[in-house]
């Protein structure tokens, strides 16, 4: 009687389904509220010994799904052997549950699944084939901080059947996964765990560089009297003379000239030291610079992603192509940058420390190599490179002091004359010296801080909201303009313009 009871008031109520905030008390099923949304939560599901097929009925009409039960389920009709198969009541009480997740669970408690018609938008309930696989079912997951791309490789990985696939959506943020019902709940919660705000990293650099750079030079230097002197022999022979390339004779020299004449033989002039006067230079100075380079550059970067921080300078490289018989050949102008580079990778680890990859580097013009090649005279430059690669583990908030890129370059040089710059004290004048250094010593504070959620402020602008402008003021008038007047309007007030 009370299994009837409750089937009579299923029939008469159009849904044998009790939605209640508590649970019904009796033998009968509650009243039935108003029908909920199909996606919506149910706080208390209750039937009673009430038959299978009115619960079906009951729970798709709830979910909004349009069904049809498969004459193969043949509850209450006779089989081929006339034998009538009789309906299963059931009895349950579900909480917190949507009509669609009810009706799968009871379905599949009875070895029973819908079937989707995609053209008729008509389910089909029918019995489930024990060969056949689990359905495959689609789902889009949209990503809120995480790459498609970098999901995608895990997610395949937690697919076992062979038909099941996942797609990344790079434009939208989303991943497109066609799996059975427990590869997708099984790619959700692993989502869930990996798609979480990436923290970000404050760097601070400062680079310091210093250098000093003494110079001295004390001594006189006879250079410009000994060095390079001209022999030449020939008639008629004079200091001043061009060179001309057929009698051999030498060109114009800033240097003086020893000028033997055999035609004018015992003249005063002959083996005559034909010069200018002496010359040498005077030496006793101290030079000396210093100079102080300060730069801090900030940045924020995500975690265990590469900040790169360049302190340069573009130098130009200048590449020739040599002319052929076919060719004109034609030069190429190619730039590298010269200075401080710094590239830091941090990755935060337990405890708010920090492992970071630090990679400073500093380059420098030294000199220019020439280098003769065939015929030809190329000339490049050379390079200074100091570079460090290290890691550190550090905690938030700490700094790590980066040193020992010393560059040190010491030059000595001198001139003698020999034997008279060999006399005790009279030496001193003649022979000089000269000395140099260029010292640079580079200092690197690095300080990484990891960036917390109140460190970040809104910035307060109406830019967007601000409507663009139906004119432009201009301070041109009519006397300076080039167009014409529009003499719908005053003329006095185009003359004077607007300001």
């Amino acid at each position: 009687m009370k299994s009837t009871l409750a089937v009579a008031l299923i029939g008469l109520m159009a849904s044998s389904l009790a939605f209640a905030q508590t649970p019904p008390s009796g033998d009968a099923p509650a009243s039935a509220a108003p029908a909920a949304a199909p996606d919506a939560v149910i706080p208390f599901i209750q039937f009673q010994e009430t038959a299978l097929t009115a619960a079906i009925d009951n729970l798709a009409r709830t979910a909004g799904l349009n069904y049809i039960l498969d004459p193969k389920v043949g509850f209450g009709q006779p089989d081929e052997k006339g034998v009538v198969r009789p309906q299963p009541n059931i009895t349950l009480r579900w909480e917190n549950l949507t009509a669609s997740q009810a009706l799968s669970a009871l379905l599949n408690n009875y070895n029973l699944q819908i079937v989707d018609d995609p053209k008729t938008k008509i389910a089909r309930i029918t019995i489930k084939d024990p060969a056949a696989p689990d359905p495959l079912e689609t789902q889009i997951i949209q990503l809120s901080y995480a790459s498609p791309s970098n999901l995608i490789s895990a997610v395949q990985a937690t697919l076992s059947d062979k038909r099941s696939k996942a797609i990344a959506d790079t434009r939208t943020s989303q991943l497109v996964v066609v799996a059975t019902a427990k590869e997708i709940e099984n790619v959700q919660i692993m989502v869930k765990r990996l798609d979480t705000p990436t923290r970000q990293v404050l760097i601070e650099a400062r680079l310091l560089e210093t250098s000093d750079n003494p110079k001295t030079s004390k001594g006189v230097d006879w250079t410009g009297t000994l060095q390079a002197q001209n022999l030449k022999f020939g008639n008629n022979l004079k200091a001043n003379e061009p060179e001309d390339s057929v009698n051999n004779t030498l060109v114009n020299s800033p240097f003086p000239k020893f000028i033997f004449d055999t035609a004018k033989g015992m003249n005063p002039g002959t083996a005559f030291l034909d010069a200018d006067g002496v010359s040498a230079v005077f030496s006793f100075l101290n030079a000396s610079s210093d100079a102080k380079v300060l730069s801090t550059p900030r940045t924020v970067t995500l975690d265990n992603e590469t900040a790169s921080i360049s302190v340069v300078r573009a130098s130009p490289i200048i590449n020739v192509t040599p002319g052929t018989a076919n060719t004109t050949g034609g030069s190429e102008i190619t730039y590298t940058n010269m200075g401080v580079m710094l590239n830091v990778t941090p990755r935060i680890s337990a405890n708010n420390m920090i492992n970071l990859k630090v990679i400073p580097e500093v380059s420098r013009i030294f000199d220019r190599v020439t280098t003769i090649v065939g015929e030809g005279v190329f000339q490049a430059d050379r390079y200074d490179i100091r570079k460090i690669e290290t890691r550190v583990m550090i905690p938030s908030g700490n700094t790590l002091v980066l040193g020992g890129l010393i560059q040190d370059d010491q030059r000595n040089s001198g001139t003698k004359v020999p034997i008279m710059g060999d006399i005790p004290l009279i030496g001193r004048a003649f022979r000089s010296d000269a000395k140099s250094r260029e010292k640079a010593n580079l200092l690197i504070f690095i300080t990484p801080t990891i960036v917390q959620d109140e460190d970040f402020q809104p910035t307060k602008t109406d830019f967007l909201k601000t409507p663009v402008a139906e004119t432009v003021d201009e301070s041109w008038n009519a006397y300076d303009s080039a167009k014409p007047l529009d003499w719908s309007k005053p003329v006095a007030d185009q003359y004077k313009g607007t300001k």
